[in-house]
Order: C-alpha cells, then structure tokens, then sequence
C-alpha cells in the first residue's frame, strides 16, 4: 500500500485532540503520521490499528496527563512506539519523559520520531528497567501493555523515588490483576491501588490506570 492508500485508512482525528494537544496539535498530528506510516512499516504497529489509531491510542494515553505534574521526572517503561510517553509529553510539556526500551529496531524509530517532533523534554534509553537502578531515579514510572502488574511492580519499584508513582495503563482485568500482585505490592511499599478511569466522556472507552504509590 502507498503511503495516502495507508493515511486513508487512518480514523479521522477527533475533536478532543485539539482541545488536549493545544498548540501542541500539530505536534500531535505528526506523530499520528509516524504511526501510521513508517510505525507500521516498522512493525512497530499493526496495520489493523489504523481505524482506532487516535482514540485507542494517542489519545487513550494523553487522557492520563491530568495525573502528571509539571515537575515530575516520568519513565516510560517498555515505551515500544512511544506510548503512552510521546503523547503525555505533548500534554503535559512541562515535565521531562525518559523512553526506556530495550529493542534497537524500536529505539531507532524512537529516535528518529522524537528528532523529528523536537521533543526536548523527551529522551531515550535503550535498556530494561531492570538494568537502571541506581542510573535513572523517577517520581513516576508509566507502563501501557507491557507485563502484568505484579511484574512490572518488581521491575519498576527499585526505580521510584520517594512518594513515585507507578501508573499502569490496564484493561478490564486491573482488579484480578491487583489481587494477584498483592504480595509484590506489600513487598515494594506501594499503598493500595487507586483504579482511575480517564477520558470518559468523549473517549467511548475510558483509559483506566492502576495508580500505586511509594509509601
């Protein structure tokens, strides 16, 4: 397929973008087009993803900006295609965002996106999260379709600063997914999680996030 035979498959962008993005829209509209292009040629994203690529993606992740603050320092875990990382950066632009991945295919493409947005509140760390205790120290920690809670609390935990928070971008099945992590959760010195559901209305499907944080 061409490139407009791809962008025609593309969901029509939302109202709502405008309204979140800002003055940063057109930010947002390119990295749509990243997505949709070179994302899938990359393999990066599924082609099938192309008719909900705003609201199941870009904006089911910029929706959870309201929970960062202007001062936070946020590691995006497993970032793969920049998500939620890229689009909270364009939320929420006073804050700094790490990308962390560990795949080089994904990193190159990181790279060659965030070089292109002029993201300068954004950079990218190839490595696992496992690999950067005692190198990278954040006051929140984001995951979106990476592992399950009780795993991504042992990866993450080490790399939380004091009163950090793991914000976990979840399904339907956060509150199984809570109880199974209950041990880890003691571990780790998380208070209970706090399901939010974000964006709802005008997003059909809310964003729900597990948010955890450091006693």
């Amino acid at each position: 397929m061409t490139d407009q035979e791809i962008l025609a498959e593309v969901e029509p962008e939302p109202l709502f973008a405008a309204e979140l993005f800002g003055d940063r829209i057109e930010i947002a509209r390119r990295y749509a087009h990243h997505l949709a292009t070179t994302g899938v040629e990359w393999g990066l994203l599924g082609p099938r993803e192309l008719p909900r690529l705003w609201t199941r993606h870009i904006l089911n992740c910029a929706v959870v900006a309201e929970l960062i603050s202007p001062d936070d320092v946020v590691g995006d875990i497993g970032s793969g295609a920049g998500l939620p990382g890229i689009p909270l950066a364009l939320a929420q632009p006073a804050a700094r965002y790490v990308l962390v991945e560990p795949m080089e295919r994904r990193v190159d493409w990181l790279t060659m996106v965030v070089d292109d947005l002029g993201l300068d509140n954004v950079r990218i760390v190839r490595a696992r999260v496992e690999d950067l205790v005692d190198e990278e120290v954040f006051t929140v920690v984001t995951a979106r379709a990476v592992k399950s809670l009780a795993v991504l609390i042992e990866w993450c935990a080490p790399v939380l600063g004091p009163r950090g928070r793991l914000l976990a971008l979840k399904g339907a099945s956060v509150e199984d997914e809570i109880v199974k992590a209950r041990k880890q959760i003691r571990r780790a010195k998380l208070n209970q999680p706090t399901v939010r559901e974000l964006g709802s209305p005008p997003l059909e499907v809310p964003t729900r996030v597990a948010e955890l944080v450091r006693h």
